[in-house]
């Protein structure tokens, strides 16, 4: 799936950090931490994604803004600050869980530390096909699991809805990877989830945690060899310029999610809250037919850049391979893994 999804991106830079830490007193005013709520209050709802304009997520986040601020007479609006303007996902959820900011799009990959039953999404081939996976996260399991952010006893979250990150697969600077011997001894870049570095590990390949923001970099300069991420995160961050293999694994569905600050959140009124829920909803079927249309032309983008795309012919050995995850991961999840089997 920007997560994302993440859409993964959990870096930050330094000069990120100390903007974002900078304005905290600020940004918490802004989003009316410290007033009181009331009928005529003016909030401005600061909204992170790492993102670049355009994209999926933070298009479907900013036409929420726009519902929220006709729904409410210009009393609550959203600003965007989209392309990691405020750092990475690692640094969105704590600035959320501060209050510096009150919304956050970030893929479940960043969240599983966070809430750690959203790490059963996180499993390498969990679903059948992304079209299983929307069924999944548009019924009662994905209420469900929304609802465990919003529980939870120390996230300090709302989980307001899902965002679709598509199929996550392999690319690399070296070769094709045709089959699990083509992996052996890469190099490549997961984000920063021990479940991920123990799949790629699993794999064959070396598994790296590193910031999104560093991938680029990483692959001109040989730092990694490959990394692994949909195609739309593949093309609009110009990955695709220095890495020119790319195969259809799609070893991970990993979504992605719009999370609310818990301290903003308990300053609004119930009319509001259900208001944001709402305009959540219809957020995430928004942007699920803009990434349709993304990942589209991702990939037709790829084919006219003479990108090598590989089809593996059996995905089989893939799957055998990332057992010892299911059997290190998999037992705490085994009921969740029931259900979401089981949904057809």
């Amino acid at each position: 799936m920007k997560q994302a999804g993440s859409t993964d991106r959990m870096g930050e830079t330094m000069i990120q950090r100390r903007h974002v830490l900078g304005c905290g007193a600020g940004a918490m005013l802004t989003a009316a931490i410290v007033r009181p709520a009331s009928a005529q209050a003016k909030m401005v709802f600061k909204a992170s994604d790492v993102h670049p304009e355009g994209y999926p997520t933070v298009t479907a986040v900013e036409d929420m803004g726009k519902k929220l601020e006709k729904a409410t007479n210009g009393r609550l609006s959203v600003q965007m600050y989209a392309s990691m303007q405020l750092g990475g996902e690692k640094e969105a959820i704590e600035q959320a869980q501060l209050g510096a900011i009150a919304i956050a799009r970030v893929s479940v990959g960043a969240l599983g530390p966070v809430v750690d039953g959203l790490n059963v999404l996180n499993l390498p081939f969990l679903f059948r096909d992304t079209a299983q996976a929307r069924r999944v996260l548009d019924g009662p399991i994905g209420q469900e699991l929304l609802d465990s952010v919003t529980n939870h006893p120390t996230a300090g979250l709302i989980g307001l809805a899902w965002m679709d990150a598509g199929a996550r697969n392999m690319y690399d600077t070296k070769r094709p990877i045709k089959d699990m011997a083509d992996l052996k001894g890469l190099k490549v870049r997961v984000m920063g989830n021990p479940m991920f570095v123990d799949m790629m590990n699993a794999l064959g390949g070396n598994g790296i945690a590193m910031g999104y923001d560093q991938v680029f970099t990483a692959l001109q300069t040989g730092v990694v060899d490959g990394a692994e991420n949909n195609p739309p995160s593949f093309v609009f961050d110009n990955h695709y310029q220095v890495a020119k293999n790319y195969t259809l694994t799609e070893h991970l569905i990993v979504p992605e999610m719009v999370v609310f600050s818990r301290r903003i959140w308990d300053k609004l009124s119930k009319d509001d809250q259900a208001l944001l829920l709402k305009l959540g909803k219809e957020a995430q079927q928004e942007e699920r037919v803009l990434w349709n249309a993304y990942e589209q032309k991702a990939l037709d983008k790829m084919k006219e850049a003479g990108i090598n795309i590989v089809t593996v012919a059996d995905k089989k050995p893939f799957q055998d391979a990332v057992k010892p995850v299911w059997d290190k991961y998999g037992p705490k999840y085994a009921e969740m893994i029931k259900r979401i089997q089981a949904v057809q």
